[in-house]
This record gives C-alpha cells, sequence and structure tokens, in this order.
C-alpha cells in the first residue's frame, strides 16, 4: 500500500511521515531535499535552475514509485511525483520562471512515467495558510528558505488547493494550522483516527 503525505512547503509533511510510520510501522520515503544539488541555487536564481530543480525532483520521484510498486510494505511518502507537476511546475510556468519548450518537454516525461505507475492508495493532505507557513519555515531555519516570498507561498497553496479540489483519488484532507502533532499527542490522535476511518472502516 502506498500512502502519501502532501502539502505546501513548511506544512509539517516529514514530521507526519515520521510520526505516522513509527505509529503504524509503515516504511518511510522522504523527499530528496539535503541532497538535491539544485536547491539552493533555484532559490537564489528560481527562474535559470527550475526546469534542473523539477527535472532531478521527477527522476528522484519516479525511482521512489517504482520502489514502492515493488514492494510488499505500507510505504509512506513525503511528496508525491503528483505535486512535482501540478503543483511546483505549473506554478513555475505560470510566474514565468519556466519556459513554454522546458514545459512541455518536462511534461512528456512525466506523462511516460505516469503510464507506468498509479497514485498513491491514500493521499493525506495538509492543508496550511500562508502565516502558519511562513511560522513553521522561520522555524526550523533553513537558510536557503529564508528568502521564500510570500506571494510565492500563496502561489503554491492556490494550486494545492486547486488540485485537491480536482483530485480523483481516495484524499483526506488535515487542516493542520492549529495542530501541534508533533508535541501534542491528543492532536495526534485526532489524525490518526481519521486515517483509521479511511483504511479500515472504523466510525463509519
Amino acid at each position: 500500500m502506498h500512502i502519501g503525505i502532501a502539502g505546501n512547503i513548511g506544512c509539517g509533511k516529514t514530521t507526519l511521515t515520521r510520526l505516522l510510520s513509527a505509529h503504524y510501522g509503515w516504511t518511510p520515503k522522504y523527499e530528496s531535499v539535503t541532497y538535491n544539488p539544485y536547491l539552493e541555487d533555484y532559490y537564489k536564481d528560481i527562474p535559470r535552475w527550475s526546469y534542473n530543480l523539477e527535472t532531478y525532483f521527477l527522476a528522484q520521484r519516479f525511482k521512489d514509485v517504482l520502489e514502492i510498486a515493488s514492494s510488499e510494505e505500507v510505504i509512506i511518502q513525503d511528496r508525491t511525483i503528483l505535486e512535482g507537476v501540478y503543483i511546483f511546475v505549473t506554478n513555475n510556468l505560470e510566474q514565468g520562471n519556466l519556459s513554454q519548450r522546458d514545459y512541455e518537454t518536462y511534461m512528456q516525461l512525466f506523462q511516460l512515467m505516469m503510464s507506468m505507475v498509479r497514485p498513491p492508495d491514500l493521499l493525506i493532505y495538509l492543508k496550511s495558510s500562508v502565516p502558519h507557513l511562513v511560522s513553521q519555515i522561520q522555524k526550523r531555519g533553513r537558510d536557503y528558505e529564508q528568502s521564500i516570498s510570500l506571494e510565492y507561498l500563496s502561489g503554491l497553496n492556490e494550486k494545492y488547493e486547486k488540485w485537491i479540489s480536482e483530485y480523483t483519488g481516495n484524499v483526506l484532507v488535515i487542516d493542520a494550522d492549529n495542530l501541534d502533532f508533533e508535541n501534542n499527542p491528543q492532536d495526534f490522535a485526532s489524525i490518526t483516527d481519521k486515517i483509521d476511518a479511511e483504511l479500515f472502516g472504523l466510525f463509519k
């Protein structure tokens, strides 16, 4: 089984992935952030490095999905291959950071990849407001994230809302603004209760 955690930068995807993997005994699959060779350059010059960054992410996520598909374990993934396309690449195209030529080449790669894999069995979307995202980004203190603009985060949030509203798979929306699921056991339990209901039919 494949569980995907979706959400904007700073919403708590990695933390929730870690907590849920420990709680359920699932195998975590984390996004390649620390080792992405383009990330710091990207935040310094987004138009120059958008295609490189997104193509690198696409290759890594496709590799992850292939590994997930061949595994008999329940795997929980920090950000899915779908978000790279429908959120970040689309946002960069609309903001002029990605050329139409590069976008079309990217989409050819994506469509070929998606013909070989399937979406997550359950997608968990961490919905967060921009002020909450900014607070979390400042708190974790990654240098290359401190220059992210409010306009950029807002644009991503709009894409997430549109994507989730049109998503046809099994999706669970969690409002993350008022939850401290890392430090408050009750907040974390409220999430696992919802997941249990989705996966095991409890409380229905």
